[in-house]
This record gives C-alpha cells, structure tokens and sequence, in this order.
C-alpha cells in the first residue's frame, strides 16, 4: 500500500527551501520552491490513457493551500468521469475566448442552454445535432456581430448538397441563434439575416407509414418474430400505444403502472411539454411484464444493450430494427402515429378528438389548449384495446 503523504500546513510551506523535494499534500497535489523563493501549486495525476501529466494551480501568494485542495479536489472528481483535468482547463480557456470575441460558436452554445429550458429533450437533442455538426464547424469563429447574409448563404447551400431537410432546420437555428444575439447587445438591433431563398425547395417528404392491411400484416409478423426481445416489445410498445419513438425508447419503469395499466410521461419528455396518460392495452401490459425479467433492475424500461450515447435504448435503434427487417424506405417508427390515425378512422371508426388526444396533439392554433392529461382517458382506454385486439387479429 503506497504511503500517504503528511498534509501541508503554513509552517511547512513557508519554511521550504528551493532544494526540497515536492511538498506533497496528498492526492496527486504538492507545491514546489523556485530558486527566487516563489512556491507554485501543482497537480500530478494519470491522464485516461494512463500517461503521467502535471498542471499548475498558480503560486501561494495567488491561491491559498484550501483553494489549492479544492481545485485538487475538482480535478480529481473530472478523472472519475473519465475527462482529463488539463484538456478540460484547455477547452475552457478557448471557450472563454470564443465568448469574449463574441464568436459564432459561443453565442450558438449560449443560445442552445437558453432554448434548453423551454424545449423538449428530443428537441433541444435534434437541434444540437444540426446546430454542432452543420453549423459551427463552418462558422465557428466568426464573429456574430460580422455575420453576413452571403456567410450564412454559402453555409445553408453546402448543407443542402448533402442533407436538404437539415438544412432547413440548420437555416431555422442560424435565424434564432442570430436573433439571440441582437436581443443580447451582441450584434446590432435589427441586423438580422435575409435569409429567405437561401435554402433550395425540395419535395416534401412523408413519414413512412403502414396504412395498407397487406403491409400492416407483413410489418406485425416482423416485429413478433425479431431476434432482439427488448427491441422487439420497444417497437411493439411504439406500435399498441402510437407514443413518438423518443418518448418510448426513454420509457423508465418509474412511469409505469401495470396494476392500472397506464403509463405516465412526465412534461419534460413530451415535445408538447405537458404530461401524457397513456392507456395500456393488455398486450402491452404483458410485453412489459416479460421485458421486466431482462431490465426489472434498471431505471430505464429498455436499457441500452452496448455502449452508447444513452443510457437507455436509442430512438435510432428502433428505427435500425426495421431496416434489418427490410422495410428500408417503407417503414419508419414514427409512422406507427400515422398508422393509428389513418386505420384507426377507416377500419375502427374512431373519434378524431380521441384519436388526437392519444396522439397528445396541440390543436392547431389553440397550442395554450393542449390536452389535459386525463382528457378522453375512458375513451382512449377501449380505443387503445380495441386497436391492440385489431392488429392481434391480423396475425391470428
């Protein structure tokens, strides 16, 4: 067992002489004396990859043995979680200088922990995709207040060469990103960004959905018969209570109550930030109670099954499933909602308002309106059974 090192006191540090040896406090902290008398903190410690590295934490006079402990202490806390203290200090001195130029990048961050507190988890997720990946690698330290239409013209024209939609969306950012700084006193007031026309029109894409009996049928023997258990009752799940592909594949066991068959979304994971009850059919029940025997365990209904950004299923994943089945282009997780909506009146004959409140829609133009939580519940209740028991019907 390695020794542990006396920790320092005032005495000790100021009675040093330049040839000691570090003055070691403990926990990879020890100060140092300089031939001129000065005595500089430093910070030894094993970086992720297992290399030795050192950092300073300033000198005595500057930062005082408790202060010194604590950065210790905050370095120490940032190796558990896997990050390397000196590539830390070295990102956060760069953004510091991103934010005082008032670059695109740091008003672009600033801009996302703003919408943060007011979107849904899979938004605020879709917009950091498109805003991180399409826009700040090209405009990342341009100065927000210089912005011109023409730099964010040739930006939204490259985006579309490779991904038309997204650069629909990335122009909706850039638009709000740049209104963000006006309101901040970062840009001048009205400078905005003629942005209209930046963008080429395309062909308005369609949700895949099942809405064919043929295809319906074809599509629910797929899903009863996939390999992987948890994905196959995730995308049943999606499938008996038409929830968005995010909502389901976050679904925690905390949400669920088998005994009343209803599942509880909470406000923060519906994109209409208001919480949702979602009635259980029998199936669904029972496809939960036997995933229970693989994640009963965990947080997480369907936890993730490797190593990956989330720690539980990936929304992404769902929608891997059913290209392995091969409904590549035919076939998409969230057009399990459209599939309810359009059979769910032709075959069932479903009220629309029922309909809409178990898709948890704002009615358009009355979003202050959204759906309480408990509207329609008894009607959604036999509908959602009634829909299980048709789609069981069409395997029987």
């Amino acid at each position: 067992m390695p020794r542990q090192a006396t920790p320092l006191t005032q005495v000790r540090l100021r009675s040093a002489k330049d040839n000691d040896f570090p003055l070691w406090d403990g926990g990879g902290l020890h100060a140092i004396v300089t031939p001129s008398g000065e005595r500089h903190w430093r910070f030894k410690y094993r970086r992720p990859d297992g290399r030795e590295n050192r950092i300073a934490f300033g000198n005595l006079r500057e930062v005082s043995l408790a202060e010194a402990r604590q950065y210790r202490d905050q370095a120490r806390a940032l190796l558990r979680n896997g990050t390397d203290p000196g590539v830390a200090r070295q990102t956060a001195r760069a953004d510091a200088r991103l934010e005082t130029a008032g670059a695109f990048e740091a008003v672009a961050h600033q801009w996302l922990a703003f919408k943060a507190k007011e979107w849904a988890p899979e938004t605020l997720r879709k917009a950091t995709y498109v805003v991180s990946e399409y826009l700040v690698p090209r405009l990342k330290r341009k100065s927000i207040a210089a912005l011109r239409t023409r730099d964010a013209a040739e930006v939204l024209a490259s985006i579309a060469e490779v991904a038309p939609s997204l650069a629909v969306k990335a122009r909706q950012y850039l638009a709000g990103i740049v209104d963000f700084a006006i309101k901040r006193g970062m840009r001048e007031d009205g400078r905005t960004l003629s942005l209209k026309g930046t963008v080429p029109k395309h062909g308005k894409s369609h949700i895949s959905a099942a809405t064919e009996m043929r295809e319906l049928r074809n599509l629910l023997i797929a899903l009863r018969d996939y390999r992987s258990p948890v994905t196959r009752c995730a995308l049943r799940l999606a499938m008996y209570t038409a929830m968005r592909p995010g909502v389901v594949a976050g679904a925690r066991w905390d949400e669920i109550d088998l005994v009343a068959s209803e599942w509880h979304v909470p406000a923060s994971r519906m994109k209409t930030r208001h919480a949702h009850i979602v009635p259980l059919p029998r199936q669904a029940v029972e496809d939960l109670q036997f995933v229970r025997q693989f994640s009963g365990g965990h947080e997480y209904v369907f936890p993730a099954q490797a190593r990956q950004s989330t720690p539980h299923l990936h929304r992404d994943s769902l929608s891997k499933a059913l290209r392995d089945m091969g409904f590549k282009g035919r076939h998409a997780t969230h057009g399990f909602r459209a599939t309810l909506r359009t059979i769910g009146r032709e075959r069932l004959n479903i009220d629309a308002d029922v309909l809409e409140a178990q898709l948890a829609h704002a009615k358009k133009g009355d979003v202050a309106k959204a759906y309480d939580r408990t509207q329609h519940l008894a009607a959604r209740r036999r509908v959602m059974q009634a829909w299980a028991d048709f789609l069981d019907e069409l395997v029987a």
